[in-house]
């Protein structure tokens, strides 16, 4: 499953890891801005608390490198090796063996998850949309979060970046597709990234 907010809590907590956010300086420094300021200030965290109702929501506004850090702080543990999916097993799991689009099938269904036509604008529990379960269980394979891959890409300018995959709850049905991938800078945070962990 996603990482959810009470998962993160129990790392912050432990750890005394800096609780998801990002200052509204650094939020308009890192660009892609589809979303105001004021649409970030609902997830910030307060004294290690996440937002009030939170608790079952992906935990967003943490970078690529907090979620490495999370994955080897649960590893430790649950004494088990946890790490992010490369992009192919990501995409392999939200899509099975048949070559489908989505999680579901190759025909969009509206109701099928949380995107930008369907609600709630804004991320929303895990594991509440059952067609977004993938024909291996696993669930929300599509919608509410982009999510972090451990696949790196070198971009043109020499930066490093991750690829993500998945499609956020602002989305539409083309960005949804289980093939769909876009990259950001290892260090980006916002309301729309989350992640999973693989067992090795």
């Amino acid at each position: 499953n996603l990482i959810t907010n009470q998962d993160y809590q129990a790392f912050v907590q432990a750890t005394e890891y800096e609780q998801p956010g990002i200052s509204a300086e650094d939020y308009q420094t890192q660009g892609f801005l589809v979303h105001d300021y004021s649409e970030v200030e609902p997830y910030l965290w307060q004294d290690d608390q996440f937002p009030a109702g939170q608790a079952q929501h992906p935990a967003v506004l943490i970078s690529y490198e907090d979620a490495l850090a999370y994955a080897e702080w649960r590893s430790e543990q649950d004494d088990v090796s946890y790490r992010l999916p490369t992009t192919l097993e990501w995409e392999k799991a939200a899509r099975g063996t048949d070559g489908r689009y989505f999680p579901w099938g190759s025909e969009w269904r509206d109701e099928a998850t949380n995107w930008a036509k369907n609600g709630p604008y804004g991320t929303s529990a895990i594991a509440i949309y059952p067609d977004s379960r993938s024909p291996y269980g696993i669930e929300d394979m599509a919608g509410n979060v982009f999510e972090y891959t451990s696949t790196l890409v070198k971009k043109s300018n020499g930066e490093t970046e991750v690829l993500l995959k998945g499609c956020g709850w602002d989305d539409y049905p083309g960005f949804c597709r289980a093939a769909y991938q876009h990259d950001r800078p290892t260090d980006a945070k916002h309301i729309l990234f989350g992640f999973r962990l693989v067992a090795e």
